[in-house]
């Protein structure tokens, strides 16, 4: 079933939304040559848990970490290792989710360590650019697919033939992490439900430079790129409302983020 939620609920979303963009700022701000995923993780539980918190993915079926940390070629779902360094040029994707009261955000960022190459820097950008896309259609009257058209057009649109992960998608939340429901990243407008006020949805391009065919790995999370080409991932959590798009996980609720997109988010 779609969780439908109050005004009230949406607020408490909110909160949490806002521990996971701190968390993700304290982790950026870590993100340097030498330093270890599980070094990342550390930082975005204590500030979780400081917050008075719990992280979502520590224990979720199995999961080890509080961020999933993935580099280069992973796509989603990296494990955060002591022995996993990261290196000059190296990028990589943080996804982090925080329980308050009850109620789940979910949010995720794509860093390069250090300056990026170009091509780095391209894939990052139009990765971060269709989210925003996506996210600019999270209104209230239209589709579900209307959100998964956006996000394809932007990716296609660039001279680049970016490939987009097909078995990965956005998803709705709210008192669990994952919720009905699913949010394809490519798809004709006008499809699925309706968008209402109260739908929460987690929005999240995953991009890659190759082709977009992804393995599992041994680790049973580890989601990798077949052909070895670099990926980028980004996130966040919209509450759909008569006002607006309000993007939870954003500390301005998506104001520079829509603004491009000629939308003002509730704020």
């Amino acid at each position: 079933m779609i969780q439908i939620k109050t005004a009230h609920e949406i607020e408490l979303m909110r909160a949490a939304g806002l521990v996971v963009a701190g968390a993700l700022a304290a982790v950026r701000a870590e993100v340097r040559a030498g330093v270890t995923t599980a070094e990342l993780d550390a930082v975005a539980e204590d500030h979780i848990r400081s917050a008075g918190a719990v992280p979502s993915f520590l224990g979720y079926h199995g999961f080890t970490g509080t961020i999933c940390a993935s580099v280069n070629d992973e796509v989603v779902h990296g494990i955060p290792a002591a022995g996993r360094t990261l290196a000059e040029g190296d990028n990589i994707s943080i996804d982090c989710g925080a329980i308050l009261s009850g109620w789940h955000g979910d949010s995720a960022i794509t860093v390069t360590v250090g300056e990026p190459s170009a091509a780095d820097a391209a894939l990052i950008a139009v990765t971060e650019r269709s989210m925003w896309a996506g996210l600019a259609k999270a209104l209230a009257g239209g589709r579900l697919s209307d959100i998964s058209s956006a996000v394809e057009d932007a990716i296609t649109a660039e001279e680049h033939r970016y490939g987009i992960v097909d078995h990965y998608g956005g998803h709705g939340i709210g008192t669990e992490m994952h919720q009905d429901p699913h949010v394809l990243n490519y798809g004709r407008p006008g499809r699925g439900p309706k968008l209402v006020p109260g739908l929460a949805l987690a929005i999240e391009p995953m991009v890659t430079v190759g082709d977009p065919d992804t393995v599992e790995l041994e680790d049973g999370w580890t989601v990798v790129t077949k052909d070895g080409s670099r990926a980028a991932h980004f996130e966040h959590t919209v509450a759909i409302t008569p006002e607006g798009p309000w993007v939870l996980t954003a500390e301005d609720g998506g104001v520079a983020g829509l603004a491009p997109f000629g939308i003002t988010p509730r704020t």
